[in-house]
C-alpha cells in the first residue's frame, strides 16, 4: 500500500507539473514528510525521483523538436552552478523564511500571468544577445540558488522568465524548463544532496516510475493542448504552490 500511494501520488504531482511548467514538489514533497521522512532525507530522495520526470518529458519533447541547442546550454551554464551553491547550503540552515518569500513570490507570478492575459501566447524572441542575454543569466543563476535550496516552484519561476525575459511562448518554454530544470538541475541538485545527505533508497523505484510516466503524459498533454491552455495551469499550479509554502 506504501508503495502504490508514492506511485500514485508521484504520478499525479508529475503529470501537472509537465503540463504546467514545474510544481511537483507541491504534492510529492508532502507525502514524503507525511509517510515518516525528515525534511532532509526527503528532500533529497524527492530530488532524485523528480529527474524522472525530466526524462520522460525530455523523450516526448525531443518528438516535437523547437529546442535551439545554444540557448538551451546557456540555460544550464547560467544556472548549474546556482544549483550546487544552493545544495551546499540547505541542509545547514532553516528554510522556513526562505519559503514563506518564495510563497509570496510564486502566488506573484500567478497573478501576473493572469493580469497579462496575452502573455506567453506567441513567441517573441528578445534579449537573446548581448547585455540583455547576460543579465537573463544572472536572473537563471538566482533561481538555480533556489532550486538546489528549496523544494518546489523553483521550475515555475524558470518558465515565466524565459517568457517574460526572453520572450519564449508557453509551450517552448514549458520544454525548455522540464528538459533542463527537471533533468539537469534537479539532477545536479539530487547528487549533491545525496552526497551531503541520506536517501530513502526502498521508495524510490515506485516515485521513479511514477516521475517518468508522469512527465511523459504531461509533455503530451501540453503539447495537444497549446498555450492558453498551459498558461491557464501554470497559472492555477503557481497559486497553488505559493499558498503551500506560505502555510506551510
Amino acid at each position: 500500500m506504501e508503495q502504490f500511494i508514492l506511485f500514485f501520488v508521484s504520478l499525479l504531482a508529475n503529470l501537472f507539473s509537465a503540463f504546467a511548467g514545474g510544481g511537483a514538489g507541491l504534492l510529492q514533497l508532502p507525502v514524503l514528510i507525511f509517510l515518516g521522512l525528515p525534511f532532509g532525507i526527503a528532500l533529497a530522495t524527492h530530488k532524485i525521483a523528480s529527474v524522472a520526470l525530466g526524462i520522460g518529458a525530455t523523450l516526448r519533447h525531443i518528438k516535437e523538436g523547437g529546442l535551439h541547442r545554444r540557448f538551451a546550454a546557456f540555460i544550464l551554464a547560467t544556472g548549474l552552478p546556482g544549483v550546487l551553491l544552493g545544495a551546499s547550503v540547505i541542509l545547514q540552515v532553516p528554510g522556513r523564511y526562505a519559503e514563506v518569500a518564495l510563497g509570496v513570490l510564486t502566488v506573484g507570478l500567478g497573478i501576473y500571468s493572469v493580469v497579462k492575459g496575452e502573455l506567453g501566447l506567441v513567441e517573441q524572441p528578445r534579449n537573446r544577445h548581448g547585455i540583455g542575454l547576460w543579465l537573463g543569466g544572472a536572473v537563471l543563476f538566482g533561481i538555480g540558488i533556489l532550486n538546489g535550496s528549496l523544494t518546489s516552484g523553483t521550475g515555475l519561476f524558470v518558465t515565466l522568465w524565459l517568457i517574460r525575459w526572453f520572450g519564449a511562448d508557453y509551450r517552448q518554454a514549458v520544454a525548455y524548463t522540464l528538459v533542463l530544470v527537471g533533468m539537469f538541475w534537479n539532477g545536479t541538485g539530487a547528487v549533491a544532496l545525496s552526497i551531503m545527505g541520506e536517501v530513502r533508497w526502498d521508495w524510490l523505484p515506485a516515485l521513479l516510475a511514477g516521475s517518468l510516466l508522469g512527465g511523459y503524459a504531461g509533455a503530451h498533454l501540453a503539447i495537444l493542448k497549446g498555450n492558453r491552455w498551459i498558461k491557464r495551469a501554470f497559472e492555477t499550479v503557481t497559486l497553488l504552490v505559493g499558498i503551500k509554502l506560505v502555510i506551510g
